[in-house]
């Protein structure tokens, strides 16, 4: 169902009322279920709740948020989730929505993934995701337009979206150093020409007022989200010991060869790498999980990553799928046991992949806070959140040509995948049909389609 935007003629003139932490934590476990599109996708939807439907944060102080979570190595939109969470209710509030939007994928993941590797491909599955590929492709599309059209509000930054378009699917630059060189932009740009690079666009705000925020530009940081050297040092030594202690007793207990404790090291090393989101660390994840340990075999990694990107989640949540087949093939806990290995196995890895999100936010939330009317800060993570998506816009192209073209240009192209992606795109940009709706009508679409043609 479509919904009336407030703008700059109709916006309301008080603030929400203050948000509970019950409020909160239903709605974030809403977020869980409904988070399909990938980043760029489940981003567009925390905008369109949390920023102009519900107005729990302006729109400046989200871009503000969001543009640091574009730089950590992560899954930027459960970060983005975890810092407002935090923001708005303390350490609990960002924990809860931190876990929150993960923990919904991780069961839903284990569940199809026990399905998958105990009784295989079925016609149904298969016509179901026939379907849905194309309805994911319309959204990934849907939501880079919208960042991008809230994001480029002047020339300048359109440049810099185009120059990182060109950087990472003409010259293949890794995703690093597009950050680093949009960066430096930023910062060279924020000194000779500032109205450029102030947050909200060329004049400094958004062209959009939704109304008064609970988070609203000028609301003073809470005392919880100052920057405190205690503070500091308390999450740098909870956060080592939740590491510190899992890994010890899988290495203690199993040793540090077995299959659960290397799974835990891979992935800890994976979470580290994940600038760009999960594409950019998905050939890291494929080397290691199939070439090095074996954990599965190339066609399953394939199959992994459809079932990621056609569930709620971040699409990094594949490394469940990955931790799931790999416990249960590898028997760890003894051929009785199957289950009971793939489903603690795609825990571990969920919990050693998340849990770096978790402290980079509460480690740099105090210090980002100070810096969102800073110029000299915003600048540059002005231009960074104008280079992603140059990105995002080259990952919506790359994953709908392995859509329409599935067995490549020699293959041919798949006019019944390109009429479900155009249907699903009329049905976002023209009709803003509820994703859930789309993706729900695709799948039947596919299955009748698949069934019909075999």
């Amino acid at each position: 169902m479509s919904r009336s935007v407030p703008t700059t003629e109709n916006a309301p003139a008080t603030a929400p009322a203050p948000v509970s932490f019950r409020e909160a934590l239903l709605f974030w476990l809403k977020l869980g279920f409904i988070s399909f599109g990938g980043p760029a996708g489940q981003i567009a939807i925390m905008h369109q709740e949390l920023v102009e439907r519900r107005r729990w944060i302006s729109e400046r102080r989200f871009l503000h948020a969001l543009n640091y979570c574009m730089v950590l190595p992560g899954p930027e939109a459960q970060q983005l989730a975890t810092y407002i969470g935090w923001l708005m209710h303390r350490a609990r509030g960002g924990i809860v929505a931190g876990v929150l939007f993960v923990l919904p994928s991780l069961l839903i993941l284990i569940g199809l993934s026990w399905v998958y590797v105990a009784f295989g491909e079925t016609p149904l599955v298969a016509g179901l995701f026939y379907g849905i590929k194309p309805a994911v492709t319309a959204i990934v599309v849907q939501a880079a337009h919208r960042i991008g059209s809230r994001a480029l509000r002047n020339n300048v930054l359109w440049a810099i979206a185009a120059a990182s378009f060109v950087a990472i699917a003409g010259l293949n630059l890794p995703f690093p150093a597009i950050v680093i060189g949009a960066a430096l932009v930023g910062v060279i740009g924020g000194r000779m020409s500032p109205e450029h690079f102030r947050a909200g666009g060329a004049h400094g705000t958004a062209e959009k007022s939704f109304g008064p925020a609970v988070i609203d530009d000028a609301t003073p940081t809470p005392k919880h989200a100052r920057f405190a050297w205690s503070r500091v040092a308390r999450v740098l030594v909870v956060g080592g010991l939740l590491w510190l202690v899992p890994m010890g007793m899988l290495a203690g207990v199993f040793g540090w060869q077995h299959t659960l404790t290397q799974m835990g090291w891979f992935f800890t090393k994976a979470a580290l790498l994940t600038f760009g989101g999960a594409y950019a660390v998905l050939p890291y994840v494929y080397q290691g999980a199939v070439a090095h340990y074996g954990w599965l075999t190339p066609t399953q990694m394939i199959d992994g990553l459809a079932l990621g990107e056609t569930t709620p989640g971040p699409l990094i949540m594949v490394v469940a799928f990955v931790g799931f087949v790999g416990g249960y093939v590898k028997a760890v806990f003894g051929p009785d046991s199957l289950f009971l290995a793939g489903a603690v196995a795609a825990t571990l890895v969920t919990w050693f992949t998340f849990l770096p999100s978790f402290i980079f936010i509460l480690l740099g939330g105090p210090l980002v806070e100070t810096t969102h009317n800073d110029l000299k800060f915003t600048a540059p993570l002005t231009a960074i959140t104008a280079a992603v998506v140059g990105v995002v816009l080259n990952l919506a192209l790359f994953f709908g040509y392995h859509v329409l073209w599935p067995q490549g240009l020699e293959g041919g192209f798949d006019l019944m995948s390109a009429l479900i992606a155009l249907g699903a795109a009329v049905a976002l940009f023209r009709f803003r049909a509820n994703v859930i709706h789309v993706i729900a009508v695709c799948a039947v679409v596919g299955f009748a389609l698949r069934m019909f043609m075999t």
